[in-house]
């Protein structure tokens, strides 16, 4: 089950029913045992298509695990990418001297990745299965996330720019990480992956209207381009990626496993490429600081994280707290389940940074807009990660509470 959830599809739906059809195995005469064995067998090999024919099934599958754990290592790509551009920018100067064509044109292959991986079909059964928690997901991702982003702004004290890219971090959908990342944590992995694709695709609307709302008043914020921008770079690949998938199932069956690692690898340069424009500043923050006469190490890091450097820092992380901790609590008040509890905490405090650093590189004028998202990329990831290695050890309550009934 789990190298398909890192694909990050709706597909591992299917293998929850798979378990249900388990459990009325028993009562099934002898002659009917054998056929519902063969009609699951080929509901699975349909809905789950190998990049590899049936027969040899040992050398794909391992090549499969290799692929899934390799998408799985996002964090540490992310973490290794902005050390890397903080000792040596000019690593990623190719990348960032074709900005923003390059950025745009990154993630829309990161959609592109995304919707090979997906059946709209499929999603729209699991979206009429379970509305009411898709839709507090939804909602939640776009409530908590832009109210929180604001708030913290100001609190801190940010400079317009440096607000405005707070803000429309905030505004942006639910990141495609937070799939592997539910995955890890035992929370619900199809509702995750649906409130990804449902906020993304209502990004359209919501992501431009919101900024508009929370940060027109610092920088003009044109609704019309933001919302076409979002529809070339985000819905337009998905719904051609989906289309690919049903126009030429082979072609796609053999790109598929490869999906999930591009993405993770474009989104990661893409994240890195923007931060280590802004490396430049910082360093030149650190030169005068160690300048300073008589400057021990503390005083230099702290003459840094007091600056524009550390308020940026400190204001990304707790805007991720901020949706991790509101969107657990108040999934909880709600009464949903424990493991829909940390699909909705994670998809809530994780967003697209990658999203944001588009949007804010094409339609500001200011570098320093797009210095949030690009900052959250890190910081996200290792919040992030860092909590559903917490959860991994943590059984659910309700597994917990099922086992002690069953015993």
């Amino acid at each position: 089950m789990a190298p398909i959830s890192l694909q990050l599809t709706p597909f591992i739906s299917p293998l929850l029913h798979h378990r249900n059809l388990c459990l009325h195995r028993p009562p099934l005469s002898p002659p009917k045992r054998p056929r519902s064995l063969a009609v699951r067998s080929v509901q699975r090999n349909n809905e789950h298509p190998s990049p590899s024919p049936p027969p040899p099934p040992q050398k794909p599958t391992g090549f499969d695990d290799f692929l899934s754990m390799a998408a799985s290592l996002y964090p540490l790509y992310v973490t290794a990418g902005g050390i890397v551009a903080c000792l040596k920018p000019s690593t990623f100067s190719w990348f960032v001297q074709r900005g923003p064509a390059s950025y745009s044109f990154s993630l829309g292959l990161i959609m592109l990745a995304m919707g090979l991986t997906l059946q709209l079909k499929d999603l729209f059964n699991l979206f009429m299965q379970r509305p009411l928690s898709i839709l507090f997901g939804c909602v939640a991702q776009y409530t908590i996330m832009p109210a929180s982003a604001a708030l913290i702004g100001k609190f801190f004290g940010l400079s317009p720019s440096l607000l405005v890219g707070l803000i429309l971090l905030g505004c942006c959908p639910g990141g495609t990480a937070s799939n592997v990342v539910t995955l890890i944590a035992q929370g619900d992995v199809p509702l995750s992956i649906v409130m990804t694709v449902c906020t993304t695709l209502g990004a359209v609307i919501f992501t431009p209207f919101l900024t508009k709302i929370l940060a027109g008043a610092y920088i003009p914020v044109d609704v019309a381009q933001l919302s076409l921008s979002t529809l070339q770079v985000v819905v337009a690949p998905i719904l051609l990626g989906s289309w690919l998938q049903k126009a030429f199932p082979s072609l796609v069956k053999l790109v598929l496993p490869f999906a999930p690692v591009i993405a993770v690898l474009t989104s990661s340069l893409l994240a890195c490429s923007v931060f280590s424009e802004n490396v430049v500043r910082f360093k030149s923050s650190m030169v005068s600081a160690t300048l300073a006469s008589d400057a021990s190490l503390w005083t230099v890091l702290q003459s840094i994280l007091s600056g524009e450097l550390g308020v940026v820092i400190l204001s990304v992380i707790c805007l991720h707290f901020a949706g991790f901790f509101v969107g657990y609590i108040a999934a909880a008040i709600s009464g949903f389940r424990e493991q829909e509890r940390r699909a909705i905490s994670i998809e809530v405090g994780m967003q697209s940074s990658s999203l944001g650093v588009v949007l804010a590189t094409s339609h500001f004028s200011s570098a320093m807009v797009a210095l949030p998202p690009a900052m959250s990329a890190v910081i996200m990831n290792i919040m992030g990660s860092t909590l559903a290695f917490c959860w991994r050890y943590v059984e659910p309550s309700d597994e917990v509470k099922t086992s002690v009934v069953a015993k």
